[in-house]
């Protein structure tokens, strides 16, 4: 489908914003490339179905939803601009970022060794306490919902689920929000969610992070909801080789059944991923962008279209052959064996040295020779120290005797 089909196309929204060119399609929303034509900004713009412009209830908890957000302050999160109401379209106006999703570059690239997937968690874990803190919860974290700029940046986005923690259970609660795969038990069971509910998200993130697939799979999404009521998150070392025991545990807690099992909030997950990081060494990293995303398709239509007077006599390409489908990879039982895959976009970055060695051999081991490396240079710099002591003493002892005898 071109861009040019979408009907929205070319509207400018009360007046101000510009739709241009659509980037991807959700259950309630469309979101927009844009342009604020104000301060000559992009922008991306949520327009919410039609159906829903005169639902009262609804427009009260999205504009009510847009306010909060507006208000938090964080690297990991995608700022909220505005909102507004054009004719038979609410709409949300965020910050623009120039890349793709999470999801875009899995599919690109495949399962992440752990360094990967800790900068990925890291600044998704930051954006969330600061949601935490102020009292919302996202209830839909997922790689689609994830975003990684050109620029190695990486920020949760849609909010449009987030309500006050104090207001759950006025509206909805029958509802079960957010997408089967990454829910909590208590979100299928009763529709509740607090910050432990995004707790459990991220561990079901990172578990697909590190393996390439969510562990419950089924025939249609109510299956893979239900599962995980009668069943734990199996460790993802069983389902992919070399994961370091830290993760299994990390996943673990943040996946328990109990909601008082896991993390309290994203602010103590966080705590407990930079302590494995320190405790395992892994290497700062930037998150590559997806080469190929939507978010991309999306620029380049509107940087390449041409304008309104010669549109039409731009002759249209002539069909040709279907090109074949571009291999998907497979997440495998082993990690990433291909050094490019995860290859650092800085070549003087400690992890290039890092990713350099992942053709041939596990990360687990890769890590743990890291670790024997580091613990027989402490013990050797201790021998030299006492080495080192024990001559000043016997030399001051020496010293000291040859006094007594002159």
């Amino acid at each position: 489908m071109s861009v040019t089909s979408d009907p929205l196309n070319g509207v400018l929204l009360e007046g101000r914003y510009r739709v241009e060119a659509r980037i991807a399609t959700g259950g309630m929303s469309t979101v927009y490339r844009g342009l604020d034509v104000r301060l000559d900004r992009p922008v991306a713009l949520k327009v919410m179905d039609a159906r829903y412009a005169n639902d009262s209830q609804f427009l009260t908890r999205f504009q009510r939803e847009a306010r909060a957000v507006a208000r938090l302050k964080d690297p990991g999160l995608v700022a909220v601009y505005d909102q507004g109401l054009d004719g038979s379209h609410p709409f949300l106006v965020m910050e623009l970022i120039e890349g793709g999703t999470l999801r875009e570059l899995l599919r690109e690239r495949g399962p992440m060794p752990p360094h990967a997937a800790a900068a990925v968690l890291r600044p998704v874990l930051g954006g969330l306490a600061t949601a935490h803190r102020a009292g919302l919860v996202h209830r839909d974290v997922k790689p689609e919902n994830v975003l990684i700029s050109d620029d190695g940046e990486v920020k949760l986005v849609d909010f449009g689920l987030v309500r006050a923690v104090a207001e759950a259970g006025i509206t909805s609660t029958s509802v079960i929000l957010g997408t089967a795969a990454y829910l909590s038990p208590e979100q299928v069971s009763t529709g509740a969610a607090d910050a432990r509910s995004d707790v459990y998200a991220v561990g079901i993130l990172a578990y697909e992070l590190l393996t390439g697939a969510t562990p419950f799979t089924g025939d249609n999404p109510l299956t893979v909801a239900y599962q995980r009521m009668d069943h734990d998150v199996p460790p993802p070392s069983a389902a992919i080789s070399g994961v370091p025991p830290q993760f299994d545990e990390f996943i673990g807690r943040a996946t328990a059944r109990n909601p008082d099992a896991r993390f309290a909030d994203a602010e103590e997950m966080a705590g407990d991923l930079d302590a494995i990081a320190m405790e395992l060494g892994l290497p700062k990293f930037r998150v590559p962008a997806p080469r190929n995303s939507a978010q991309h398709a999306a620029a380049t239509a509107v940087h390449s279209r041409p304008t309104v007077e010669h549109r039409a006599a731009v002759p249209a390409p002539a069909p040709g052959p279907i090109p074949a489908p571009a291999p998907v990879k497979n997440p495998t039982r082993q990690l990433i064996r291909d050094p490019q895959d995860w290859q650092p976009a800085d070549e003087d970055d400690e992890t290039h040295e890092m990713a350099s060695q992942f053709a041939g051999i596990d990360i687990g081991e890769f890590i743990w020779e890291r670790q024997r490396a580091r613990r027989s240079l402490m013990f050797w710099m201790l021998i030299v120290l006492l080495l080192t002591g024990g001559m000043a003493a016997a030399g001051w002892t020496l010293g000291s005797n040859l006094q007594g005898l002159l």
